[in-house]
Parts: structure tokens; sequence; C-alpha cells
């Protein structure tokens, strides 16, 4: 993957050096480390500088970057994608069910990055795979990943600084006296599992997350609430739910109703952001999926 970046630099940056510069701009220290690897990778004014070089106001910083090799433990594999956005820095995907992120022990295809993989070895770019946003195999919904390396390190720090915005729908059993709340209960693995997750007052992390009631089932007694994740524990939303006594619909590791769904009710609606490299506000949604539409 290629990308070329270009920056006026103004009066307020004149006399940071280069690598001040790019550190303001979001670069992370293994951004700065591959450039300096790459011939001509960093331009002022059409020469080749250090990154100790100072800057002037007026000065043209071109940025060249560049990843020649692809991941090679991931297996290209054709599988259709439905793209919501993409441009030379991110790709926003809007994922189904039963389809993991990326491929764990014995479980090497199938996954979005397989399918990315082959989206991108198809038009001959070399691509590694970076998830800003991990969801669960049968988690549908938004998933944004970073198409290089520099555009992960600024997305990466929007995520550790809570910047990118995640909204979720959720369908769970039964009905709420207030519209609205926050759950703030600390979260950890549950005893020797390797998978399950549960509130845990002395040994857990601590996870907020908020939600309102949108709507309810005519048919069950169901409720669909939107829910903002502020942290990102390994199955926050599925975990809190149950705590407070209102599991997912379909969520056979925290058991509740699977007999109308074949899959825990949760969906990626919405993803909120600033573009890494335009600095442009961006917001994507994904519809609510059939199986969980015709459930209302």
């Amino acid at each position: 993957m290629k990308r070329t970046l270009c920056y006026e630099i103004s009066q307020n940056d004149c006399g940071l050096t280069i690598l001040q510069f790019l550190k303001n701009k979001g670069y992370s220290s293994s951004n700065v480390v591959a450039l300096k690897k790459i011939p001509k990778s960093i331009l002022v004014n059409g020469n080749w500088e250090h990154v100790n070089f100072r800057l002037s106001a007026g000065d043209v910083l071109t940025i060249h970057y560049e990843e020649t090799p692809s991941a090679e433990h991931i297996v290209p594999e054709r599988y259709p994608l439905d793209i919501v956005y993409e441009d030379e820095d991110l790709i926003v995907i809007n994922k189904p069910c039963d389809m993991p992120i990326h491929p764990s022990l014995n479980h090497y295809t199938g996954t979005l990055a397989n399918a990315l993989m082959h989206y991108y070895a198809e038009k001959g770019e070399a691509f590694t795979f970076r998830c800003l946003n991990r969801l669960d195999k049968d988690t549908t919904g938004l998933v944004l990943i970073a198409k290089h390396g520099i555009s992960a390190g600024m997305l990466s720090l929007q995520m550790q600084n809570r910047q990118i915005k995640r909204t979720y729908l959720a369908l769970v059993e039964g009905t709420f006296e207030s519209k609205s709340g926050t759950i703030d209960a600390p979260i950890a693995r549950k005893g020797a599992s390797i998978i399950e997750r549960e509130v845990n007052f002395t040994s857990g992390e601590r996870a907020i997350t908020h939600y309102e009631v949108v709507g309810t089932s005519k048919k069950h007694d169901y409720s669909l609430l939107s829910i903002r994740l502020e942290t990102g524990r390994t199955h926050q939303i599925r975990v809190h739910m149950q705590y407070i006594g209102h599991p997912l619909i379909g969520d056979t590791l925290y058991p509740s109703d699977c007999t109308r769904i074949s899959r825990q009710a949760l969906h990626s609606y919405r993803l909120q952001f600033t573009h890494p490299v335009t600095g442009k506000a961006m917001t994507f949604e994904a519809p609510l999926p059939k199986d969980m539409s015709r459930l209302l």
C-alpha cells in the first residue's frame, strides 16, 4: 500500500523539526522508524531531509509511505464485502454475522481479514490487516480498518483517547422502568475460562456502558437499546446486559432466550471519528439486519 501526503508549513509550525511536526500530526514512533527506512520518504521542497531538519513557514513537506509485502500468514479468500466507505487511508465494512474478524488457531479462513486480503490482492495492492474496532463473530455491523501504517497509528491514538464513538443496537430481554442508564461495573475473565467474562469488583478492569431504550417488541417481552461504549472490554455489552438482568436475545454464552434468533442480537450501528488525514468529521450508519428487525 502506497500513500503520499503533503503539508504546507504554516507560521505556527515554523521552527519545528520534521519529527516534532509529524508527532503533532499523530504519526507514531513506529511510523517514523518505518519512514527512515524508505529512501526519499521525507522531502522538504523536493529535497530528502532528516527528521531533525527544522521547518520554515511556506516549506512543503512531502511524505512518501510504502508497504510492499502483504501479511503472509493471512490467506486471501474470495468473499462478498459490504463496503460502506473507502478512500486511500481507511475502509469501513458492514460485517455480516458468522464471520470472525481475523484468523485464530485452527480457524485460518472465513474471516474479514481473509476477505480483505483477497480484495486488495485483486487490485494488486499490498495490504496489512489493521482493524480498529473488533466485533465478535456473530455481532453484525460497522468495522473500521486502516489501510496503511500512518492512518492506523492516528486512528489507534483516537481509540486510546476515546475519540472514536461506537453506537450499538441490541435486543435484550425484558422492559425498563427508566428510558436510559449507565452501567459502571468492572469486567474480568470468569475463572479459568479464556473466553467467558464476568463482572468482578475485585480483579476486573473498569467498564462503562451507556444505554437508551429506543423501542420495544409488540410480540415479545423485548427491548431495543441504543448502546454507547465508553470503554472497550471483551464482551462488554453482553456481560453488562446480563449483569443488570437483561441479557441479549440469542446469546448462548451468557444464556438468554435463543428460540427466535440464531446469534446474539447485537449490531454495530454507528461509527463516528475524525478522518486521520483530512481532519474531517466522519459518521457512518448501518441499518438493523433482518434477523433483528423481524423480532420488532
